[in-house]
C-alpha cells in the first residue's frame, strides 16, 4: 500500500453543534446536511478536485462544525478501499479547513451547488500523519 494512491478522504466527524452551519442559506439547526449519519457528518471528498461524492445537485452549505476529538479520517484509493487512517485525535486542518484555520477542532468549508468545496486546493498528504492500515 502506498499513500500516493490516495484519491479520497472519508470523514466521520461527530458534530457537537449543527446550527453553526447553513444549508441552502438557512441555519441548519437540525443537522439536515447531506451525508449525515446519526450524530456524525460522513462525507467522502475527492482529493484532486474537492468534489463531495453523492452531494445533491443544487444544494449549498457553509460548514463550520466543532468536532471535539470525535473524528475519524481515512484515505481511500480509487476503488474506495482504505489505505490509511489519520493518526491524530484532531481534525486534519490542512485538508478540512479550506481557506481558514480550525485549530484542529473545526471542519470549515463551503460547498457549492455543484458539490465542489469552494476554494479547494489538492492537499499535500504528509505520510507521517497517517497510519498505513487497510480499512
Amino acid at each position: 500500500m502506498s499513500i500516493e494512491r490516495a484519491r479520497y478522504i472519508e470523514v466521520e466527524a461527530g458534530v457537537r453543534y449543527w446550527e453553526g452551519s447553513t444549508l441552502n442559506g438557512e441555519v441548519d439547526e437540525d443537522g439536515n446536511i447531506p451525508r449525515r449519519k446519526r450524530d456524525a457528518w460522513c462525507p467522502v471528498i475527492e482529493l484532486e478536485t474537492g468534489r463531495v461524492i453523492d452531494w445533491p445537485p443544487g444544494t449549498t452549505a457553509d460548514i463550520h462544525y466543532k468536532v471535539c476529538d470525535d473524528g475519524r479520517y481515512w484515505l481511500l484509493d480509487a476503488s474506495g478501499a482504505g489505505l490509511a487512517k489519520w493518526k491524530g485525535y484532531y481534525v486534519p486542518n490542512s485538508i478540512l479547513c479550506v481557506n481558514d484555520n480550525g485549530y484542529g477542532d473545526y471542519i470549515i468549508m463551503k460547498i457549492g451547488g455543484d458539490g465542489l468545496v469552494i476554494g479547494w486546493k489538492k492537499p499535500d498528504i504528509d505520510a507521517d500523519q497517517w497510519e498505513m492500515v487497510a480499512k
